[in-house]
């Protein structure tokens, strides 16, 4: 008999050396609109709650650990009950999480997170965190559920939104991966690149035959007895799990709702005494197990890769739209905190449209857009996306537009002089120079000066397409020099042509020949780039005239040399907009959908923007392929809150080669392609959410992940998985705005490309002045960071009123620990380190009128500033 055989069959033996704890936690997983409707799950959740507040009191004299508990599936849930039922009621609520009875995680719903901005993430926590602050109440779970792939960033966030604690259980249905392949660690500390830690339950599915009903899925408690049974005797799984305490989490699978006494049964009828098992809200077997084994848990991340996260890709546009909401807001919130300077009660009567707001980011990536399910159908399910979206574009399209026209109120004007002057607000945490647009409808010639230092700048009329529409309208564009942090300057319109500027860039034909109109085969050159724009809009040469003319553009095995490729077929070609400030080629291509593809360059700028129209709804997949010079090359790129490495961890990189799906990366602000003296060029990517690196696929279970081909294919929208995932045709979309950004650099910084990208999906904010007395009629600066590595993510008023100061997010883009110091307009008398959520944690060092902080290696922290003059 061999060794390994001995030991399992001692397994069980040795284990019952000490009392074996089994903690059984009762919950309903919540598949919302796909169980059930909204009407449906707002019904259930009151119920269940209502249930099971009863059930612990009608157990409340039994011994502590056969008491009934209960996990509450998302703070939505929590939500809804506290819209719903009275003060009272909700407080019973309460008080039943405070006494553990009840428990509940930080997230809204079970959500897929690969294809979520970093923001929205955090927002969709900030109802939970406001009960933590109101109620004296400490979440300490955060839970990804369901869907098999999880990305590499999402611990950092959870535990620095006061997470502790993580139970992860996959369904093992609807996927590629092998589900019962044995995980990296059954149970292990899932550690951020930050250095923060959350204790992570992932088991192994090794009984595959019960599906997401056992150990490892989603259900792990379905049947409470048998999986007692199979964690305490199954050799196998006790092979990989050696600890006497065990959680098995979960019972409600697909259903609608759990009503159920079962595990308070079945804890009395499977204690002995030489296993005690235990009703648990998850937390309490979190407890013990990190007090009892935590000093010696392996420190475990990984990538993962994404699969459901995939889905709403099959409704691109909707996604885009909440995408460009979340982006929409960082500039709106920077307004709103500048302004409530001196109007502090501007929030005031916008809360619940902003929880509102919260909480729609909460649920929009809620995990089913499988939307695979028969009580709710594809196209409730599209409406109900649909519904979600509109409502949190109404209210940062609000916010924004209430704000803008607010500052131009309160720069200090009189009547006389107010009629031709416009701000350019800067929403960023760094000094910067671009261009600005302002609505006009005036007529030229005119010129602008820049008040602030006498001098004229380049400006041009120019005609825009709306995010919604290629509809044109009028605006005066101007080079706006030097903008400062949190801050504006202030511009004045006057009449005659001014001083004579030279073009921001010429357009040439293949002769070299300047030419307006209609020519096929443009080049388009400034100070810093050569480009040829094909008729289509694809870029096929890219000269960096500062590197030697460098060609930036790589070709394909097929011989093609093209970065925002969509297709082949021709189309045509024509300048737009031309003048000092930037000139813009605009192609029209049929194939292989109708779009347009607008490319521009700046005055004196690195930046190309790339504006895409598609223009034609679509059910198959589609792609903008981005493909570079760039030999063995390194891509980085901005996955879940985090900046990682696009190869495995075996090769030096960040992803599993395990229980991963890689044909598909994240993709949020940008991606950079790096040689390996670390040059290279960053795309920045303003819409979409994935991009497939090289020819990666899955073989099978299998993820091959192309790293050593320099070509990107930024996913334009698709039924990945189809035809059973997703919504069919893009849920009816004809529009689909796909907006780009390309720069070349000498040497890679995530800092460097993350304030590229954040620069060109932030552009300045401007506004018309009305006659106003409260801010300097010049230019003014909210806020300074004096470390560039500390880049300034949100800047807003606190969730609790501007009385409470300025909440203040920094991403340390540095891989080491970093000083910084921020400064107010109004000097900084108190500071602290808070969770994400907003919930004080530690005073911070605040002297000479600014708070000194540190932050640790790639942390993103968050901070309250409290003004020294209220």
């Amino acid at each position: 008999m061999s060794r390994l055989l001995v030991l399992l069959l001692l397994l069980p033996l040795l284990a019952f050396g000490q009392q074996k704890k089994v903690y059984l936690a009762l919950d309903d997983h919540t598949d919302y609109m796909w169980t059930g409707d909204e009407e449906a799950y707002r019904q259930a959740f009151i119920e269940m709650i209502d249930y099971y507040l009863d059930l612990a009191d009608k157990t409340k004299n039994e011994p502590k650990d056969w008491q009934s508990r209960f996990h509450v599936g998302g703070s939505f849930w929590v939500w809804t009950y506290e819209r719903n039922k009275s003060p009272a009621e909700f407080a019973r609520l309460l008080a039943a999480l405070r006494s553990g009875h009840l428990s509940m995680p930080l997230n809204a719903l079970d959500s897929t997170y690969g294809g979520t901005p970093m923001e929205a993430i955090l927002r969709g926590m900030y109802y939970a965190g406001s009960l933590e602050k109101k109620h004296n109440l400490r979440i300490p779970l955060a839970i990804a559920m369901e869907n098999q792939t999880l990305p590499y960033g999402l611990g950092a966030l959870f535990a620095g939104a006061g997470a502790q604690y993580s139970w992860r259980g996959i369904c093992g249905c609807l996927t590629k991966l092998n589900r019962t392949q044995q995980r990296p660690h059954e149970i292990y500390w899932w550690k951020g690149q930050d250095g923060s830690k959350i204790l992570m339950k992932w088991n192994s599915m090794i009984n595959g035959a019960s599906g997401a009903r056992t150990m490892g899925g989603y259900a792990e408690g379905r049947t409470p007895d048998r999986e007692i049974e199979f964690v305490s005797k199954d050799p196998r799984f006790l092979s990989i799990y050696p600890y006497p305490e065990v959680g098995i989490f979960g019972k409600g699978w697909d259903d609608l709702k759990t009503l159920t006494d079962e595990f308070v049964v079945a804890a009395k009828k499977n204690s002995t005494p030489e296993r005690k098992v235990i009703v648990s809200n998850m937390v309490d077997f979190f407890d013990e197990f990190k007090q009892k084994h935590g000093a010696t848990l392996p420190e475990f991340n990984a990538g993962f890769g994404n699969e459901w996260d995939l889905y709403p890709a099959s409704v691109s546009e909707v996604s885009g739209r909440m995408r460009r909401s979340t982006e929409k807001l960082r500039g709106a919130e920077a307004l709103v905190a500048y302004i409530s300077q001196k109007w502090p009660e501007f929030m005031e009567s916008r809360r619940e449209a902003a929880a509102r707001a919260w909480m729609d980011m909460g649920i929009f990536w809620e995990h089913n857009w499988t939307a695979d399910a028969r009580a709710v159908t594809r196209e409730d399910r599209n409406q109900w996306g649909r519904r979600v979206a509109a409502d949190l574009e109404t209210y940062v399209n609000s916010l924004l537009a209430d704000a803008s026209h607010a500052l131009g109120g309160m720069i200090q004007s009189t009547p006389s002089n107010t009629a031709r002057k416009f701000y350019v607000f800067n929403p960023l945490g760094w000094t910067r120079s671009d261009a600005a647009d302002v609505a006009y409808d005036g007529k030229g010639p005119v010129h602008v000066v820049d008040l602030s230092t006498g001098l004229e700048v380049p400006s041009q009329l120019v005609l825009l397409p709306s995010e919604k529409d290629l509809n044109l309208s009028p605006y005066l564009r101007i080079e706006a020099r030097d903008l400062p942090p949190a801050g504006y300057k202030v511009f004045e319109v006057r009449n005659g042509p001014g001083q004579t500027f030279p073009a921001a860039a010429t357009v040439s034909d293949m002769a070299g020949t300047s030419v307006i109109g209609a020519v096929t085969g443009k080049y388009l050159e400034n100070s810093a780039y050569k480009i040829r724009v094909e008729d289509r809009g694809a870029i096929s040469s890219w000269v960096d005239k500062s590197r030697n003319n460098l060609e930036l553009s790589g070709r394909l095995e097929n011989g093609r040399a093209t970065m925002n490729d969509l297709g082949l077929d021709p189309g045509q070609l024509e300048i737009e907009n031309a003048g000092p400030v930037s000139v813009t080629l605009r192609a029209r291509g049929q194939s292989p959908l109708n779009h347009e593809s607008r490319i521009t360059l700046f005055r004196n700028s690195r930046r190309i923007d790339i504006r895409n129209d598609i223009t034609e709804n679509f059910d198959a997949t589609h792609h903008w392929g981005f493909a570079f010079n760039i030999q063995n090359p390194d891509i980085w790129h901005e996955e879940v809150g985090a900046i990682i490495n696009a190869k495995l961890k075996k090769d030096g990189g960040h992803y599993s080669s395990e229980m991963c799906r890689l044909d598909y990366l994240s993709l949020n602000h940008f991606a950079a392609v790096n040689a390996p003296n670390g040059s290279g060029v960053t795309l920045s990517n303003w819409d979409l959410a994935f991009m497939k690196v090289g020819d990666s696929q899955m073989y099978g279970p299998t993820a091959f992940l192309d790293s050593n081909t320099p070509h990107l294919q930024i996913l334009a929208g698709g039924r990945i998985d189809a035809p059973r995932a997703g919504i069919a045709k893009q849920g009816g979309d004809k529009h689909f705005l796909q907006r780009f950004a390309l720069s070349a650099h000498d040497k890679f910084s995530s800092a460097n490309s993350m304030r590229f990208a954040l620069e060109h999906q932030n552009p300045p904010i401007s506004g018309w002045l009305r006659p106003g007395k409260h801010f300097p009629a010049k230019s003014d600066s909210l806020l300074s960071v004096n470390n560039p590595n500390l880049l300034l993510w949100s800047l807003k008023v606190p969730e609790d009123g501007a009385t409470s100061g300025l909440i203040t997010r920094f991403w340390n883009m540095s891989p080491q620990a970093e000083d910084y110091q921020v400064k107010t307009k109004s000097g900084v008398a108190q500071a602290w380190t808070t969770t994400h959520t907003e919930r004080d944690l530690a005073s911070v060092p605040a002297a000479s009128g600014q708070a000194n902080a540190k932050a640790a290696p790639h942390q993103i922290q968050t901070l309250r500033l409290q003004s020294a003059r209220p």
